[in-house]
């Protein structure tokens, strides 16, 4: 794992770092703007971590700071790694910005719990039954759009069969196991896919079945991260239609991972999910 370095996780580990020092400084970020020479706006999208900023600027921040030496020299190098273009902004134009933020911080995380009610997780997804939810939007795609997006779904899954692997935990309503996106013959395909890919080691697939009633993620589905370096803690990403949320509170977090544990003791072992999973693909006409 540690060959692997996304430009989105240092960015915001610069940000949480920078953050930190202006807070122990007592500076605020007009006063730390003025001292640079930019806006206050900027000070701000760079704590956000919306932005790694130049190296002129963070290096600015840094001497108002009063940060020389070796802190400072591993803060500029986390600036200038930050600035890199990851393998995903290839696609930029076909995905939303605030989705190209998740991209980059699956890139690197080590473990991926995702809870799904109404499909299949996007990176346990079949090229077919892709194509088959673009074409299923409220605006189609032009073909041009659909063939970048499926690229980009299937770039992401290479990283599932590499040696830093992340270990992944999917819990799958049962509902999103009857629906055939596409028909029945890209449904049984997907159902098929996702057994072969719950036999792997790292790759946990469960179902969260129809008798499990009642339960604390029927808001929607959620995705937490957790990397290799405590520097980077936990997050959080709950999307929704034209945007999606990054929650990085501790307690936001703990909360999920509460949820998670939850609804994976309400889950089928992974046994009985290949079972079920097995037997819906059969059934489906």
């Amino acid at each position: 794992m540690a060959g692997r370095s996304s430009p989105t996780v240092r960015r915001r580990r610069l940000s949480k770092e920078l953050r930190q020092l202006r807070r122990d400084t007592g500076k605020t970020r007009e006063q730390v703007a003025n001292f640079v020479g930019c806006s206050p706006v900027t000070i701000t999208r760079i704590e956000g971590a919306q932005t790694a900023g130049t190296v002129p600027i963070v290096a600015r921040m840094l001497e108002a700071y009063g940060v020389t030496g070796t802190q400072f020299e591993v803060l500029l190098t986390l600036c200038r790694e930050a600035r890199k273009r990851g393998w995903w902004h290839q696609y930029s134009g076909s995905i939303p910005e605030w989705f190209e933020v998740y991209v980059g911080l699956e890139e690197e995380a080590e473990e991926i719990l995702t809870y799904e009610n109404e499909l299949i997780p996007g990176l346990l997804q079949s090229e077919r039954y892709v194509r088959s939810l673009l074409y299923a939007d409220l605006k189609t795609p032009t073909e041009e759009e659909i063939e970048r997006s499926t690229a980009l779904r299937l770039k992401r899954q290479e990283r599932l069969l590499k040696a830093d692997a992340p270990k992944i935990w999917a819990v799958v309503n049962e509902g999103a196991l009857h629906r055939q996106v596409g028909g029945a013959e890209v449904m049984r395909e997907q159902l098929h896919q996702l057994i072969e890919i719950s036999r792997h080691n790292h790759m946990n697939v469960v179902v969260l079945p129809y008798r499990a009633g009642a339960h604390p993620a029927m808001d929607g589905p959620c995705n937490l991260l957790r990397f290799p370096d405590p520097r980077d803690p936990d997050v959080v990403y709950v999307q929704y239609r034209r945007g999606s949320l990054y929650l990085e509170n501790p307690s936001d977090v703990e909360e999920y991972v509460d949820l998670f544990d939850h609804l994976r003791s309400r889950a089928l072992g992974p046994d009985e999910s290949r079972a079920l999973i097995r037997r819906v693909a059969e059934e489906m006409a």
